[in-house]
């Protein structure tokens, strides 16, 4: 999606807010009534069945019919279009939309593209039942039937327009990297290339230590515990901002560069999942492992894959990434004492040295899935993708 800053007015602002408080509503009802199934009922009410159900609630709710009904009628999209990819294979059944995190709306049809241009810096969109909203141009707007406007925490209003953009073309050199992602360092190349996502400075860290310190002591519903988070929204706002603007330069730099572009097959969900446990089997170094899920999400390593994807398509090949650290990408040699520190390889066998993360990118560049017997596999498929292009297996091996 082709994403812009929105500027509305403070009177356009209550009018955006009813807007999405009314999608929320809409949404919220829909998962309601999908949990009060049961297959004993039939089939829960589909698309087409909602919207006459919400029909009739206009007709007998005055405030919900001053609502926009396009509005009403997307959300009712949305949750048809979550539900058909929860059951197409997707992990998350939709769940109840929560104020102050998931405000946005939709707007399809010939309203959606009624922009006029102001000058070259600004432009405008017409929103229904709210009228001409401000929006900064920074690009060309592209052609589309639809768009969506949300509010993120911070408070700042953003408008997507639902737009394919082209993928960046190929070098046409035939040049395959390797990258590799850690913590240390975000993204390692195998042409030696280390490549760190912007994270918030000391300074900015302290602040928001200070803020979480404040905001424990504040009380609920006050209005100096809604400033508190007002202003840590802000920050991490700016965090957020940073990394995507890392990662959308990352990836168009890559796809541009080069025309193969091999990543490790990482499962980020399973990764990333709290250690708590449950009462009767608690986990263990529970605060350890929650600072290692932040920082593995902090250094945008699924975003980074799938612009990769979105930029470069048919051009990304995921490898199974076993023993990829451990082999020595000179002589190939696998042992887990080559590893000597974070940063530092040196195999055991012929004395290659090397960053580490360099190292085991250039064994993802030569697509190589390394087994605990020091052989080669070819890269084994998820249950959540199938493997594509995978390499093929070195002469003599079987």
């Amino acid at each position: 999606m082709s994403r812009y800053r929105l500027y509305p007015t403070p009177e356009q602002v209550d009018g955006l807010v009813e807007h999405c408080r009314q999608a929320r509503l809409v949404f919220n009802l829909a998962v309601e009534q999908q949990g009060w199934w049961n297959p004993r009922r039939g089939a829960a009410p589909g698309y087409t069945e909602q919207c006459r159900q919400l029909t009739e609630a206009r007709a007998e709710f005055d405030w919900l019919r001053a609502g926009s009904q396009t509005v009403q009628q997307q959300a009712l999209r949305d949750f048809a279009t979550a539900m058909a990819n929860f059951y197409a294979g997707s992990r998350r059944r939709p769940s109840y939309r929560k104020r102050g995190r998931n405000e946005s709306f939709r707007i399809v049809g010939p309203t959606a593209m009624r922009i006029r241009k102001i000058n070259r810096r600004w432009s405008e969109i017409l929103v229904p039942k709210i009228g001409w909203v401000r929006f900064r141009r920074s690009r060309p707007v592209p052609a589309a039937m639809s768009y969506r406007i949300t509010m993120d925490r911070a408070g700042r209003w953003h408008l997507a327009f639902a737009a394919i953009p082209e993928p960046t073309p190929a070098p046409g050199t035939g040049e395959v990297v390797g990258v590799d992602r850690g913590v240390a360092v975000s993204a390692a190349l195998s042409t030696g290339e280390l490549l760190r996502c912007p994270k918030l400075r000391p300074k900015e860290s302290e602040r928001i230590l200070r803020l979480q310190r404040r905001l424990a002591r504040a009380k609920r519903g006050s209005n100096r515990r809604a400033r508190l988070k007002a202003r840590i929204a802000r920050l991490r706002a700016r965090e957020v901002d940073r990394r995507k603007d890392w990662v959308e330069k990352t990836s168009t730099d890559l796809a541009r560069r080069f025309a193969v572009i091999r990543v490790e097959d990482l499962r980020i969900r399973a990764m990333t999942r709290s250690a708590k446990g449950t009462l009767d089997t608690p986990g263990t170094n529970v605060r350890q492992k929650s600072g290692l899920n932040r920082s593995v999400l902090a250094n945008g390593w699924g975003l980074l894959v799938r612009r990769l994807e979105q930029k470069a398509p048919g051009r990304v090949e995921q490898i199974y990434p076993a023993f990829t650290s451990q082999r020595c990408s000179d002589c190939g040699h696998v042992a887990a004492g080559s590893r000597e520190s974070q940063s530092r390889f040196r195999c055991v066998a012929c004395g290659h040295a090397d960053n580490a993360d360099v190292n085991a990118a250039r064994n993802i560049a030569a697509g190589h899935a390394v087994t605990a017997r020091g052989g080669i596999d070819p890269p084994k498929p998820r249950n959540r993708e199938p493997q594509r292009n995978a390499p093929p297996l070195p002469a003599g091996v079987e």
